[in-house]
């Protein structure tokens, strides 16, 4: 092995990791060894791993090894170790769904991202922890318990990538696919002090499914330390599946290859509430803020954007409850005791709905899509901060006030789901530091379809607030 800690290893970017397989200037099977004594030492801290795969992370980093010296054809992700949210389905590891529902659950088909991960080269380091089917923004369920934020033990890693988040802020891992319907890549990422892309609608397939309550919100997409990785990644996950019937066809970008071209004639609106989020803790603020303006190097145009938007709480709620209410209905009459008591009530809720409950949602979605499609017709990029205050206390669902003021239960990140409701690209990206030492992220939003200009955004801002060299440190 190179004359390298074994934390630098640890912390490396992974297209640079890459590059030391090809060259078997660090083998796959060194890293992974690294990696796996990493995770064996930090996990039962944190919890960030609910199904580790070690030996088959031995196996794959052998035969990438193998593939090398046979000078045969390498993969994107060659021998780059990975985890997987416990919400996409590998073939013969058990996968949860972070539900007691899903205990002993052994699928027979990896899902789509899976399987082009496997196909890429990766390692599969194993399964990351999340809350029931997603429901939450943060990461606890009644098999695993709750995640661990590295940056303090005794805060939220949030949700309900939460696993994901903490494993890579942690050094466990260079890749980490997540999920996001509500905010679930982009809140960790805030949380955890790294780099979360939640692409276009249908840019990455989900394909199968566990049920409705995947349908027409749910975005997969990368949770990385570095904004190259992510790039690095989509390019091997995006592409149109015949499975996924929301999924796009190839726009024949190599995001890799054009991360660095920074576009010209960008115009960038700023919004602290998007019209409607009542506080925002004064640390997000001011950290945002200054982060706004350090986009001005680049010679684009910085200028506040004005919204009227009714909150989108409500929608989301009612669109999410009913669909787990019409997938989990029998499960709440036979097994209500294996169910997280939040999902109960939201699968009550869900059953009781009407059809004008969520025919009156879907209208004010569209109403929501329009203003941002207006808004898209004048500007190239928005930002906003991604959660409305840096990681809560473990042990509570969401926070009951923010800066001394009462707020409702999804106050704390109001500025996430309503882009999963219109489908845009949206990055977090760490924008600072509170008082008290936690991450601060800032939302990048895209046009819908530009995925491009989101990562080129976040990789132009990367380049002068860089973050990596701060790392979680534990006993």
């Amino acid at each position: 092995m190179v004359k390298m800690n074994k934390e630098e290893i640890c912390f490396l970017p992974a297209y640079e990791m890459r590059e030391k397989i090809k060259t078997q200037e660090l083998t796959s099977q060194e890293i992974t060894e690294v990696i796996i004594e990493r995770i064996e030492k930090i996990n039962p801290i944190i919890n960030a791993y609910c199904t580790p795969t070690f030996d088959l992370a031995r196996e794959m980093a052998k035969k990438a090894d193998d593939a090398v010296k046979k000078d045969e054809k390498l993969g994107l992700l060659h021998g780059i170790p990975t985890s997987i949210k416990d919400e996409m389905p590998i073939k013969g590891i058990r996968t949860t769904f972070g539900s007691k529902l899903y205990e002993n659950n052994i699928p027979d088909e990896d899902d789509a991202s899976v399987e082009r991960l496997k196909d890429a080269g990766i390692v599969l380091l194993g399964k990351t922890n999340m809350s029931p089917f997603g429901f939450l923004h943060i990461t606890d369920n009644l098999i695993f318990g709750e995640t661990r934020n590295p940056w303090n033990l005794e805060r939220t890693s949030g949700g309900s990538s939460g696993g994901a988040g903490a494993a890579i802020a942690s050094g466990l891992g260079y890749l980490a696919l997540g999920a996001d319907g509500g905010g679930s890549i982009r809140v960790p990422a805030s949380l955890c002090g790294i780099y979360g892309i939640k692409p276009s609608f249908g840019r990455v397939p989900v394909y199968p499914t566990s049920g409705m309550h995947f349908e027409s919100l749910i975005h997969y997409g990368p949770i990385v330390r570095y904004v190259k990785d992510a790039a690095l990644m989509l390019d091997a996950i995006k592409g149109p599946h015949y499975g996924d019937m929301y999924s796009l066809p190839e726009q024949n970008i190599n995001y890799l290859e054009k991360l660095d071209e920074k576009p010209k004639n960008l115009k960038i609106g700023f919004s602290l509430d998007l019209g409607f989020a009542k506080v925002i803790d004064s640390d997000v603020k001011e950290n945002f803020l200054n982060s706004v303006q350090k986009f001005e190097e680049f010679g684009w145009t910085i200028e506040p954007a004005k919204f009227k938007i009714r909150n989108p709480e409500r929608i989301l709620l009612t669109y999410h409850s009913i669909l787990f209410g019409y997938d989990l209905m029998a499960k709440l009459r036979d097994s209500r005791e294996k169910m997280h008591p939040g999902l109960v009530k939201a699968v009550e809720a869900g059953v009781s709905a009407t059809v004008m409950d969520f025919t009156r949602s879907m209208a004010r979605r569209k109403i929501i899509y329009d203003k941002f499609y207006q808004y898209f017709k004048k500007y190239d990029i928005l930002l906003t901060p991604t959660t409305g205050l840096p990681a809560f206390e473990l042990g509570i669902l969401f926070p009951t006030q923010i800066n001394g003021k009462m707020v409702s239960p999804t106050a704390w990140a109001p500025l996430v789901s309503v882009f999963n409701m219109t489908g845009n690209p949206a990055a977090s990206i760490p924008c600072g530091w509170s008082s008290d030492g936690l991450p601060i992220g800032m939302q990048i939003v895209g046009s819908k379809f530009d995925d491009l200009a989101v990562l080129q955004v976040s990789k132009a801002f990367e380049e002068i607030a860089p973050w990596q060299d701060k790392r979680p440190e534990f006993d």
